[in-house]
């Protein structure tokens, strides 16, 4: 295994089961595991760690029910193949993002959320209603007031992107609100903890709203569809500047 650190029974709010969890996926995710790679024995891990076997066994259950691992009797416990995990898991992406994220799979995102959010901007112009439209301005609001460096903006910018994929009225779309929600916030996030602040990207929402209110389909899909052109670039921004290498 990748650590012989022991658990404590409480660790940043989480059971022990949570942590063990998160520090096996993020070995995963940091490719410390690779895809077939075989784990040790329940019993060794769990006496490495000073944890209990069925803390252990939690711990593993969460990471095969996000598809990062099997397990089969005889055969022991391997990691499977990245092209099958969950990577959209909102916990999978705090993982991801809490050390440094891989570029591919930032841009990855990015493209995810070119195809999805355009089309529900769009969308959302033609069936949002006032009590919708109330919410995303509220969000801007806070955005504004707050900041994106801050956790209350980001959470704000997250309502923001939800309620657009509410008012699609779309329950296919409307269930992934948590993953892009998610992906919104740890971009974010990673982008202000390297303390880069190339501009400030509430003109582009407020654009995006704008056409929303007017129900202009066409300007919302657009102004959406800028909106992730900028931030992508203020991403690659963040990626390659000096001071943001781990």
């Amino acid at each position: 295994m990748a650590s012989g650190r022991k658990v404590g029974s409480e660790e940043s709010g989480l059971r022990i089961h949570q942590t063990i969890a998160r520090d096996l996926g993020t070995a995963i995710l940091t490719g410390r595991y690779q895809p077939g790679e075989l784990f040790e024995g329940e019993i060794e891990a769990s006496d490495r760690l000073g944890v209990s076997r069925t803390a252990y066994r939690e711990a593993v259950r969460i990471l095969i029910a996000k598809g990062m691992l099997e397990s089969r009797p005889k055969a022991g416990t391997r990691v499977l193949p990245r092209n099958r995990w969950n990577v959209l898991d909102p916990e999978m992406l705090a993982w991801m993002f809490a050390g440094e994220p891989d570029s591919r799979f930032i841009r990855d995102l990015f493209e995810l959320r070119g195809v999805i959010e355009p089309a529900a901007a769009e969308f959302a112009a033609r069936r949002r209603t006032d009590e919708q439209l109330a919410v995303m301005e509220t969000a801007l609001d806070d955005m504004g007031r707050y900041g994106l460096s801050t956790p209350e903006g980001r959470a704000a910018d997250q309502r923001f992107h939800n309620m657009i994929l509410a008012a699609t009225r779309n329950d296919a779309l409307e269930a992934l609100a948590n993953s892009v929600g998610a992906a919104v916030s740890w971009t974010t996030t990673f982008k202000h903890r390297k303390k880069l602040l190339p501009r400030d990207p509430l003109p582009d929402h407020r654009a995006v709203f704008q056409a929303i209110a007017a129900r202009d389909t066409a300007a919302a899909r657009a102004g959406m569809a800028e909106l992730l052109r900028l931030a992508l670039a203020d991403m690659d921004i963040a990626l390659v500047e000096p001071n943001g290498e781990g």
